[in-house]
């Protein structure tokens, strides 16, 4: 078997996690406000009715089942017309990205987390981040530099830059491309089974499950750490 040279991690729920900030994200709706009636010409709905019609429904595109990656500025800005909220492009960034600056104060970096990417990187293995996620790429990679989390890493590679949302292949490659490792020299470490486990596997990496945030137990079969601290322990 090929010795590992790198590896990969899912983000959310394996590196950091995550509590819905509910009151931060409506204190950013009520900010943005008088700009809706500006650009609407009537007067905003409350923050409470906007978060509820408009930003609870869309985090079900977290989670999407589907391969293809969407646009979600194009999403972002189809939910405020639904609403009746027809927004010009440069309000909805701004919107967005100060919905995302609250997610970024949100995050909770696991500390093994931090301790085991230190840990790879003394002990020569190669580093990245392969993680589902529809938000502005920019918005992304930002977050990760904020939390330290990015210093720590050669590559970082979201579903938003590639267009593709794990198990898909092509995700998996571009963090491997990054990285110039071959998928039988790199581990691939997450919390969910079919992007975490099955689809890495399927093209050729090594694969293993940490259940410490995972919000489903593995079945038996599949290889599973408690802790990222264990992580050193089977390379």
């Amino acid at each position: 078997m090929a010795a590992i040279e790198a590896v990969v991690f899912d983000y959310g729920r394996t590196l950091v996690t995550f509590e819905y900030p509910a009151a931060e994200l409506a204190a950013v709706v009520e900010r943005f406000r008088p700009a809706i009636a500006r650009a609407t010409g009537m007067p905003a709905p409350a923050a409470e009715e906007m978060m509820r019609r408009i930003l609870l429904p869309l985090e079900e595109l977290v989670d999407s089942p589907a391969h293809e990656e969407v646009s979600y500025l194009d999403v972002f800005g189809a939910a405020w017309r639904r609403a009746g909220l027809a927004l010009p492009d440069s309000l909805l960034y701004d919107i967005l990205d100060a919905e995302q600056l609250v997610w970024d104060a949100a995050a909770c970096v696991d500390t093994a987390g931090l301790q085991v990417l230190s840990w790879l990187g003394a002990n020569g293995f190669k580093r990245a981040v392969c993680s589902n996620a529809p938000f502005p790429p920019e918005m992304m990679l930002r977050q990760v530099e904020k939390n330290g989390v990015g210093a720590l890493l050669e590559a970082a590679v979201f579903s938003s830059q590639v267009g593709f949302r794990k198990p898909a292949a092509g995700l998996y490659r571009a963090a491997l491309s990054a990285l110039e490792v071959a998928p039988e020299r790199a581990l691939f470490v997450g919390d969910r089974v079919r992007e975490d486990y099955e689809g890495p596997v399927a093209i050729g990496m090594r694969a293993v499950i940490c259940t410490a945030h995972a919000v489903d137990r593995p079945g038996d079969g599949i290889p599973t750490i408690a802790s990222l601290s264990d992580l050193p322990g089977i390379l």
